[in-house]
């Protein structure tokens, strides 16, 4: 009789690694396709839609691998490349300024409120270095997310547009994190703290330019100025 050679804690690791690595280069991939396209049009959305499940299968097949092998740390930083992703998906249905917040919504508020904490906890508690103040930092960027998040669903701006630019911000803030993970596996020739937050750094300053970018074309069109 053959031999049966049992499905080991190894086996399964790298079984959903493989599936990780499928979902987050499609999101690596399918972000950019979003962008260039027509907002609000047939492939704009179709695109947003795959980037968004793309970022799902990243975010649970992550907490399978933390769960095996990789630990808290990167189970939180799932948590928080999922939220931008969930929060920016969410608010397609929530256009309107006078809805009344979801229960569901204050909760991954909340969510993300913990996770702030667990990560400043997770540096607090670490050696001194950079990875130490990688972690805080991260801590700081998702309690302010999760805090600003639940003052907002329930005094939400007037602004007809401000969902659009919430959207938009989340999305990118979500294809920010599937660079910085393409930065952290590739990119061993830079020091620790940069190959985990270089990504943030440019990334907020393009996401900036490009809202302003996008502030100034709807105020123009709102004046009844046709480029």
């Amino acid at each position: 009789m053959p031999r049966i050679v049992p499905f080991t804690k190894t086996d399964l690791f790298n079984f959903i690694l493989g599936f990780h690595i499928l979902g987050g280069t499609l999101a690596l991939i399918i972000a950019p396709l979003a962008m260039v396209t027509v907002k609000g049009g047939l492939w704009h959305r179709r695109w947003g839609k795959i980037f968004f499940w793309a970022m799902a299968e990243v975010a649970l097949t992550a907490a399978g691998l933390c769960w095996l092998r990789t630990g808290l740390f990167l189970f939180l930083i799932a948590i928080l490349s999922f939220y931008l992703a969930l929060t920016g998906y969410r608010v397609l249905g929530r256009k309107n300024p006078e809805a009344r917040p979801h229960l569901f919504d204050i909760c991954i508020a909340l969510v993300m409120v913990i996770a702030g904490g667990g990560f400043i906890l997770l540096g607090a508690l670490g050696e001194n270095g950079s990875p130490r103040q990688v972690r805080i930092i991260f801590g700081i960027i998702s309690l302010l997310l999760g805090l600003r998040d639940i003052f907002r669903l329930f005094k939400p701006r007037r602004d007809k547009r401000a969902w659009m630019f919430h959207h938009m911000t989340r999305f990118l803030g979500a294809y920010l994190a599937t660079v910085t993970a393409f930065s952290v596996v590739n990119f061993k020739f830079l020091p620790y703290f940069w190959r985990w937050l270089w990504p943030t750094v440019f990334g907020t300053f393009g996401i900036v330019l490009w809202r302003r970018y996008y502030a100034r074309k709807f105020k123009k069109e709102d004046h009844g100025i046709v480029q």
